[in-house]
């Protein structure tokens, strides 16, 4: 296994440990989910911010996209910000606001603020992917130019992948892993767990107790 393999390896692992729950909850999407991913739990980890940024780093080097800096909108992307730019010693960061601030120079776009330069927006979730559209949106606003688009976990639901592509373009998206990689990373570390959440939980169909959860909460009857 080579350092780059092993340490996006070492990466899910912390991402199944740390930041995947399996359970029921709202999502700021408004819709509901039977686990939740908080990518902050591993990406202001110590060894798990080192991880991040080593891992981001070798894409964006293995796609040649060449950035100035890397930026996206607060505060999903702000740990991986830090971590690339730290870990590449040449990388410059920027942070998006959601709205301009008001008061001082009243701008949205911090930190690296050279207008032309080729940028590459990251994102640590991706579920509708409003968040990292708006930060498409504003760094093309502010005069840079979008090479690439990452984020950390993709869910593969809501039309996210569509939405920021189309949004990206001509500019590539890609994700480091999926919210399915994540899960069975985290049921393979906690079979009990899985176990007893499959069997309590309710089929989202029916109602009827659940045998599957993956990708979908469902009962015997609906699991096809």
């Amino acid at each position: 296994m080579t350092t780059s393999s092993a340490a996006k390896q070492e990466l899910l692992r912390l991402l199944a440990t740390k930041s995947f729950r399996l359970g029921e909850f709202k999502l700021s999407s408004g819709g509901t989910s039977d686990y939740y991913v908080d990518c902050r739990l591993t990406t202001l980890d110590a060894r798990g911010a080192q991880l991040t940024g080593r891992v981001f780093l070798d894409e964006i080097v293995e796609r040649n996209w060449k950035p100035a800096a890397i930026g996206g909108l607060t505060m999903g992307a702000d740990p991986i910000v830090v971590a690339v730019s730290v870990i590449s010693g040449e990388i410059n960061g920027f942070l998006v606001r959601k709205a301009e601030k008001q008061h001082g120079m009243g701008q949205r776009v911090e930190g690296f603020r050279e207008k032309g330069a080729r940028v590459v927006i990251v994102d640590d979730v991706c579920t509708t992917g409003s968040s990292t559209i708006q930060a498409i949106e504003a760094a093309r606003e502010f005069g840079f130019e979008v090479v690439g688009v990452m984020c950390l976990v993709e869910r593969e639901e809501a039309r996210g992948r569509s939405n920021v592509e189309k949004a990206a373009l001509p500019a590539p998206f890609i994700s480091v892993f999926t919210a399915n990689d994540v899960r069975r990373e985290h049921i393979a570390l906690n079979p009990d767990e899985a176990s007893q959440y499959s069997a309590s939980a309710g089929c989202e169909i029916c109602g009827k107790p659940a045998v599957v959860n993956n990708p979908r909460t469902r009962c015997a009857e609906h699991k096809a």
